[in-house]
């Protein structure tokens, strides 16, 4: 019996790749420091999976920003408008790959990025490969195989290259042209392939692992004979190599047949999503065919209950024989923190509780000594599970008993949106093309290092308080001047949009170096939900009061709406999920009240997750997304007509859920558009969406700032898809990750796009 790992965190234990690539990009490292830290981290991460004892140990997991432009890179899917970025002397190829990632303003040049959006259900992000009708594919670099050698001189037999698998990467893409369909490249993307794994069985790989996680998908007839065909082409002209498919998040349902008849050693399954779906899987399953079990949650936090663990490996090593059962995590261990043993801080009874990578890859080794017979390991865990279930810092009967009494009447505001509609507008008075941010300003070194003062007692609260309205006023006076219409305080009092939240209610608790990635650079280190949850105070209200006191302009409180506080934490696996956010939307429920009743007027509820939630099989998504939009709802109804609820999501594909967005009936909706160029604003349109919307302007994921023309023609383009009248302006996101001076230039381009705007458009300001 094998076990295995999927993934590994490839940000290092204190996030020095995070580090060393903000360094690389402002030119204060060169690329050789920066790839001796990418070293040090590889090279670490596998000695911690050899010390844990793990049989085989990806490789090729590790990238500078995301896996899937990793493999664009690979495979040379490299878009022409990045061409002449190679062309500048002195840029390399991972010039090309950053600028690919984050646009390229420099040198003469204006790029875009390319496309990001969400890792299927996760809150990680990659960067969406894009494909022409003649798209041709090459190997174009020598990464997968450098890198395999290196891990062969570390780890041996056991290196185990990983890649995303070649059907999976086209459906991940978009067609960027019409007329064709992305899947047909597959014949021409496949030999590609066998090559790729042609050289690595010459240079000794024994394993490859093809990651496939659309295989857990709803699939085309096509899609699915595209698997088919692909695998067995690949089989065809490929030997002396034991290919793996990998597949997570989602059971394979009506995929099952078509994936245990694929011509491969090895096929693994999530059993921590999708644990009925081990049956159907054992049912089917060919002779030869070897089966990976993932068992151990590779999304969570929570230890291992080892006696459902082998309950699997038990009926799966009934049917197959040891020899054909691997033992391993759900999916990579990237989307978990990276070691518990420095959370000294966190209660000992429930950090009992707690694995995280380091920790689940000594579950994995644990789980095959018990299963073969060593049931020393069992007792501890038994204990620690138990513990957990009758812990009275879990269960709160006062907060079971309000989400118990939660009814219709608390989802519905009092009069419906065209009424709340000329209430707001004769309140607030706004222009045409109102102008406002999504929240979030820069967070500076120097507001990072008032909080870590204020932590380490350097400085008292009266100092650290005093220093954030200095900073708060300076903002909204900038603001002013700048004559945004809307005005936000800035959020400098804030960590992090859920962690700010989290530490103020009960049943969430922090860790120290938690992180996980979340796209690039950008790490979050998400607080865990581990029992029932109330808000004990006011959390927002006083800044949000002090910001409004400094300004005759309408000042918005921002929120972090339920589901996305639930998405972005690491939440508990022993309720369902559905009452977990209930109880979230109770608390923000009576933050929402409070802010109201201290004169804010505007109040934004970020629900950017939402989607990210919805199940990945389309029968799943109905009872999803009705206690989704409802939660919200709660949240925000408690209002009187005159107080306007906006909400703000991000990377978000609406087509197929737009009914459900009309449903959350905020007043006034911003999205992500730059990147798709207002793509997203089609099924807005076509739904003939009621309510106020803010379509991005500017992709703040990039540091490129877009000029006025730009901004004013995306404008233009959102102005023919829906009533100009109903249009707001504001960036995609919040704007804490970026620098100020790129933030200045790009919101003055802002406001002046929207004063273009007015004027070219001929729209009376609203009455």
């Amino acid at each position: 019996m094998l076990t295995q790992n999927m993934g590994y965190p490839r940000i290092g234990g204190h996030r020095e790749l995070k580090k060393a690539n903000e360094q690389y990009w402002a030119g204060k490292i060169s690329q050789d420091e920066l790839t001796a830290v990418a070293r040090t981290i590889k090279e670490a991460n596998w000695q911690t999976q050899l010390d844990a004892g793990i049989d085989l140990i990806p490789c090729n997991d590790f990238s500078y920003y995301d896996q899937t432009l990793d493999t664009s890179l690979l495979l040379g899917v490299v878009p022409q408008r990045y061409q002449p970025v190679s062309a500048i002397a002195g840029n390399t190829g991972l010039d090309l790959y950053f600028a690919m990632a984050r646009g390229y303003q420099k040198n003469g040049l204006d790029i875009t990025a390319m496309e990001m959006t969400k890792w299927l259900d996760t809150n990680y992000h990659y960067i969406v490969p894009e494909f022409t009708a003649q798209q041709a594919f090459r190997i174009s670099n020598d990464n997968i195989f450098n890198e395999y050698n290196s891990a062969k001189a570390i780890l041996g037999e056991k290196a185990k290259p990983v890649l995303i698998g070649p059907v999976s990467y086209l459906l991940l893409g978009k067609e960027k042209e019409a007329g064709f369909d992305r899947i047909d490249l597959v014949q021409r993307l496949v030999p590609v392939y066998v090559e790729i794994i042609n050289r690595l069985q010459q240079q000794g790989a024994t394993w490859i692992q093809l990651d496939e996680p659309c295989l857990a998908l709803d699939l085309s007839h096509k899609e699915k004979e595209a698997f088919a065909w692909a695998y067995h082409t690949i089989a065809a002209q490929v030997s002396g190599i034991k290919l793996q498919v990998a597949t997570y998040f989602e059971a394979l349902l009506d995929n099952t047949q078509l994936a245990v008849n694929l011509p491969i050693a090895a096929l693994h399954i999530d059993l921590v999503r999708a644990p009925q779906q081990l049956d159907e899987v054992l049912a089917l399953i060919p002779d030869k065919l070897e089966l990976s079990l993932g068992v151990v949650d590779g999304r969570n936090v929570w230890k291992n209950d080892y006696e459902q663990s082998l309950a699997h490996i038990d009926k799966a090593v009934e049917q197959l024989g040891a020899c054909r059962v691997l033992i391993a995590p759900s999916c990579s261990l990237l989307h978990s923190p990276i070691d518990l043993d420095g959370e000294t801080a966190i209660d000992p009874e429930i950090r009992n509780w707690m694995a995280f990578a380091k920790q689940k890859l000594h579950e994995v080794t644990e789980l095959k000594l018990i299963a073969q017979g060593d049931h020393t390991l069992l007792q501890a865990n038994l204990q620690a599970i138990a513990s957990r279930r009758t812990s009275q810092k879990v269960h709160k009967q006062a907060v079971k008993d309000r989400v118990a009494a939660i009814t219709a009447a608390d989802g519905q505001r009092k009069s419906a949106f065209p009424i709340r509609q000329r209430l707001q507008r004769e309140r607030f008075h706004l222009p045409s093309f109102p102008t406002t941010t999504i929240g979030s300003f820069p967070q500076t070194d120097d507001i990072r290092q008032l909080r870590a003062r204020l932590k380490k007692g350097d400085l008292t609260v009266e100092q650290y308080d005093a220093a954030i309205e200095q900073a708060t006023i300076e903002s909204i006076r900038w603001q002013e001047q700048l004559g945004l219409d809307v005005l936000v305080h800035g959020e400098f009092e804030r960590n992090d949009m859920v962690e700010y939240f989290g530490e103020q209610l009960d049943g969430f608790l922090f860790t120290k170096n938690g992180w996980v990635q979340s796209y690039g650079s950008r790490c979050v280190k998400p607080p865990v939900i581990y029992g029932d949850i109330s808000r004990p105070k006011d959390m927002t209200v006083r800044w949000s009061q002090f910001a409004a006191a400094q300004t005759n302009k309408p000042m918005k409180g921002m929120l972090t709406g339920p589901v996305t506080i639930l998405q972005w934490s690491f939440v508990r696996d022993d309720q369902p999920r559905e009452l977990t956010t209930n109880q979230i939307a109770l608390a923000i429920r009576d933050e929402v009240v409070a802010l109201e009743q201290a004169g804010i007027g505007i109040i934004q509820i970020d629900e950017a997750a939402i989607r990210e939630g919805l199940p990945l099989r389309k029968a799943k998504r109905p009872h999803y997304l009705d206690w989704a939009v409802n939660a919200f709802r709660v949240t925000a109804s408690g209002v009187e007509d005159q107080t306007q609820i906006h909400t703000h999501m991000c990377y978000s594909e609406f087509n197929d859920i737009i009914e459900h967005i009309a449903a959350m009936d905020a007043d006034v909706i911003t999205i992500e558009t730059s990147r798709s160029q207002m793509e997203l604003l089609q099924a807005f349109a076509h739904f003939e969406y009621p309510n106020e919307i803010g379509p991005g302007v500017y992709d703040i994921h990039s540091p490129r700032v877009p000029t006025t023309e730009e901004m004013t023609a995306l404008l233009a383009k959102a102005a023919d898809l829906l009533p100009a009248q109903h249009l707001w302006v504001n960036p995609d996101c919040g704007l804490k990750t970026r620098k100020w001076p790129e933030t200045k230039a790009a919101l003055e381009n802002m406001v002046a796009a929207a004063r273009q705007a007015r004027k070219q458009l001929k729209v009376g300001d609203p009455v």
